[in-house]
Order: C-alpha cells, then sequence, then structure tokens
C-alpha cells in the first residue's frame, strides 16, 4: 500500500546527529520533521554497541541540546573517578528512545518511519512489510554520512581461518569456554576498552596480547570535564596548547612539547604514536593500559590461521585454544568533504572534529537563523574525523578559525554560550571571571595568531 504526505524536513537517520539536529528544529522553528531509520528503535549505532560500552567524553557533552543526559554527577569508582559520568550504551539507547517519545512524537510536528530505508527521491520503503511511502520534503537532511561503524555489525579487516576462534567484542562477555589467552586485536577506542575490561574483570596481564597496528596520541579526559571546577584547568589547557604550538621550531619539538606538559598522552614513551583519533583517557586507565607488556606492534592483521597471525611485519604463533577480539571496525571515518548545505540536501558532518552531536545541532541552528547557502555553509566548515599525527595540526588549525569565525558574529556567540552541548566553550558561560581566568584568556588570545602560522606551515611542509 502506497502512502503520501509531506514534511518540511526529511532526516534520514535517527542516531545521535539525526535526533541532535531535528532537536533543535524542534526547539528554534515551527517546521515539520519525518525521520526514517533503518532500525527498530533511534540511537543508531548505540543499538549495536558492545554491552560494556560507555562515552569517552562526559554525559554533559552529548545528546540533544534540549534534554541533558545523565544527572550530573561524577563517577565515584573505576577508571574514571573523580570526573564526571560517562552515559553506558543501555543509558543512550534509552535516552534517544525518550526523547523520540516523549518529546519529538508529542510535539505533533514529528514524523518517524522505523525499520523502513530511504531509497531516494523521497521514496520510503518499510523493511517488513514492504509498503513504500512517498515524502515531499522542502529538505532533505543526511544523517548517515559519516557512518558510524561498531565490530558486531562489521566482519573483520582481515581473512580468518575457518578453525580460528575470533569474536566481535559483543561477544567477549558471553564466551562459555575460558580461552587460554586473550588477543585483542585494534589499536583504537574500542580496543581499549577491551583490554580496560579484561583487566577489570581480573584477567592476568600476562594473558593478554594487544596487537597494536598504530599507536596513538590520546587526551587527558580530565581536561575535558564540564563544571565551573574545571573552568580554569580546561583554559590552561587551551592556553598552553596554542603557546607550545606557536613556541615551537618543528613538528618533532612541538608534539614532544605537547607531551611534556600532558597536553597529549601516549601509550609507550620510548613509540612515537603515529594516529591521533580523538582518544581520551584518564591518568588512571592509561596506568592500568601499561601493564600490559606483551604488545605487538608489526603492522595491520592480515590473516589469522590456526596457529599463526600473520601481519604486515610479521607473524606471531596462535592457537585454537586462544580467542581472537576483533576491535578493527572504523567507528569514526575519515570521509570525503561534502558541502553541508546545496540544493535541497544537509549533510550532517563535524564541525568540531569528534564533536558529532555538537556539530549536527550547530548545523540545525544555523539551518533555522541564516539565508542562503553560501552564508550557512561559510559558518559550517567541515572538519573531518582525523586519522593519523597531522591530523592532530589540521584539525586543531580548522577548529580554531572555525571558533573565531562564530565568535565574531554575535548571534552565534550568543548560541554557543547557551549551547549544552558546546562543553569547550564553558568559559564563555561564566558570568564573572577571576583574576586568573581573565589572565588565562589573555594569554590564549595572544598566542593563537603564532600557533595558526606555525600550524599552516607545518601542513604546508607536509604537503612537499
Amino acid at each position: 500500500m502506497e502512502k503520501e504526505f509531506a514534511t518540511d524536513y526529511l532526516v534520514v537517520g535517527a542516531g545521535a546527529m539525526g535526533m541532535a539536529f531535528t532537536d533543535v528544529l524542534l526547539s528554534e522553528s515551527d517546521a515539520t520533521i519525518t525521520i526514517v531509520d533503518s532500525k527498530a528503535k533511534p540511537g543508531g549505532h548505540w543499538n549495536d554497541a558492545y554491552p560494556f560500552v560507555r562515552l569517552h567524553q562526559p554525559s554533559s557533552f552529548y545528546g540533544v541540546n534540549s534534554t541533558p543526559l545523565g544527572g550530573d554527577r561524577k563517577d565515584l569508582h573505576g577508571g574514571n573517578a573523580g570526573l564526571y559520568e560517562l552515559a553506558s550504551g543501555t543509558e543512550l539507547v534509552t535516552y534517544f528512545d525518550q526523547l523520540m517519545n516523549r518529546r519529538f512524537l508529542p510535539s505533533g510536528r514529528v514524523r518517524y518511519l522505523p525499520v523502513s530505508e530511504f531509497l531516494g527521491d523521497g521514496q520510503i520503503r518499510n523493511l517488513v512489510s514492504g509498503a513504500t511511502t512517498n515524502v515531499e520534503a522542502k529538505k532533505t537532511v543526511d544523517a548517515t554520512y559519516m557512518n558510524v561503524t561498531v565490530p558486531s555489525v562489521t566482519p573483520p579487516k582481515y581473512d580468518v581461518a575457518e578453525d580460528v576462534w575470533c569474536v566481535p567484542l559483543n561477544d567477549l562477555p558471553e564466551l562459555v569456554d575460558l580461552p587460554e589467552e586473550y588477543v585483542v586485536v585494534g589499536g583504537g577506542k574500542t580496543a581499549i576498552d577491551a583490554c580496560l575490561w579484561l583487566l577489570d574483570n581480573g584477567v592476568d596481564d600476562d594473558c593478554i596480547r594487544w596487537v597494536v597496528p598504530r599507536d596513538q596520541w590520546m587526551l587527558d579526559r580530565a581536561h575535558i570535564q564540564p563544571g565551573e571546577e574545571f573552568i580554569d584547568l580546561a583554559m590552561l589547557r587551551q592556553a598552553q596548547t596554542m603557546e607550545l604550538v606557536a613556541d615551537s621550531e618543528s613538528l618533532d619539538a612541538m608534539f614532544d612539547a605537547l607531551v611534556e606538559s600532558g597536553v597529549l598522552l601516549q601509550l609507550d614513551e620510548s613509540v612515537r604514536p603515529s594516529m591521533y583519533r580523538c582518544c581520551t583517557v584518564t591518568t588512571k586507565e592509561l596506568e592500568q593500559l601499561r601493564r600490559l607488556k606483551r604488545v605487538i606492534r608489526m603492522g595491520r592483521v592480515l590473516r589469522i590461521e590456526e596457529d599463526r597471525i600473520l601481519m604486515e611485519k610479521g607473524e606471531v604463533p596462535t592457537s585454537p585454544r586462544i580467542v581472537h577480539v576483533d576491535c578493527t571496525a572504523d567507528g569514526l571515518a575519515r570521509r570525503p568533504i561534502r558541502k553541508v548545505f546545496e540544493d535541497g540536501l544537509i549533510t550532517l558532518q563535524t564541525v568540531r572534529t569528534c564533536q558529532q552531536v555538537f556539530s549536527a545541532a550547530f548545523i540545525g541552528h544555523v539551518e533555522i537563523a541564516y539565508s542562503g547557502d553560501e552564508v550557512k555553509n561559510g559558518f559550517c566548515a567541515v572538519v573531518p574525523h582525523p586519522d593519523d599525527s597531522l591530523d592532530w595540526v589540521r584539525t586543531t588549525r580548522d577548529n580554531t578559525l572555525n571558533v573565531i569565525k562564530w565568535n565574531a558574529d554575535p548571534e552565534l556567540k550568543e548560541w554557543l554560550a547557551r549551547s549544552r552541548l558546546d562543553g569547550f566553550s564553558g568559559a564563555g558561560r561564566v558570568t564573572r571571571r577571576s583574576a586568573h581566568q581573565s589572565e588565562l584568556l589573555r594569554r590564549l588570545i595572544d598566542a593563537t595568531p603564532g600557533a595558526l602560522s606555525k600550524l599552516q606551515g607545518y601542513m604546508k611542509e607536509a604537503d612537499r
């Protein structure tokens, strides 16, 4: 049976970005919105995440602008103790489900089409019944372009022989047989979660091998916290970062200074990282990870056979009694940059690196508050997800340029000051700065031009 209706916005994807964008439209306009998604519940990839997953950033920075996530509490135990809570996967799925059923649908302006696929040209097909719906939309919003993936729905990026014991991270808590050893494959945030979970559950560190194709630069989560008590530290880190970059004489010297000051962290001080993916850890979590001495650095895994693991730079033995935990799904892949606004299409992307929900909410506000795609795109310069060390340079430069542009616009500056999701401009919400905070802000402003010049120079050197 074919249906037909009209809507102002057709949002393709009910994941975190699609929900954050829609939330702003509800708050700041009288638009009607239709959301279509292939899953049965909103929340996108959180529906497929491993059972012990948690955010890597404070809950107060995540979700949608209108509705707080969590209780603004600090964790009292574990690796995040003393810092603000990190929502679990279960909390996130519940949060987005409640948003849909308690805010979006009751508004009377949102239509939700789950278990449905968007075929293009306004056509939507229900995946259960096969029924099609024609939607006449003024604008289509692609909230799927960032293509977040998780291990449970992504096959390994290497060949696995028939008799090899290889599981996605989701299956780790469900293992019936006790393995002789665990081999964690992958060097990103998911692999870190796997290693920490095994250690937290009493697995001897000698029973864990960690295949790390590339070491990564990490951020100290203590520097990325909400609340007035952390403002001084956040401002200090921002000022220090710009000062260290501005004073640096080479790319390597810059990274050395950033590590020495604590702006960047690394797993092994003797191994220079080549990857940057916005990973955050606490110093306590890093201490745990450093317990692991059986770290294999032979490049990417090519094939796992019954008795050996073949990698780009060598091989190591294995056996059928060893479980291989796949953590290689590229959850934050670097996608080609597209114009955010073009010809009735809005493609949601990050305008602040690795801050998906903030970016989606920001784009939603720009869509409502400004006219003309050229003007809107001027405020929404895309900062793609990073991958390698040079991307720290690129994203730092591009994030800074965006912030300068936004703060030069009074309306945008005010919106940022009110935005719950803008966890990195907390100082802007302080009505009365202390003398110390004013001094830190002055240091940041003074150092920024020199830092931008150095960052641009390092990018040019890399292009030669």
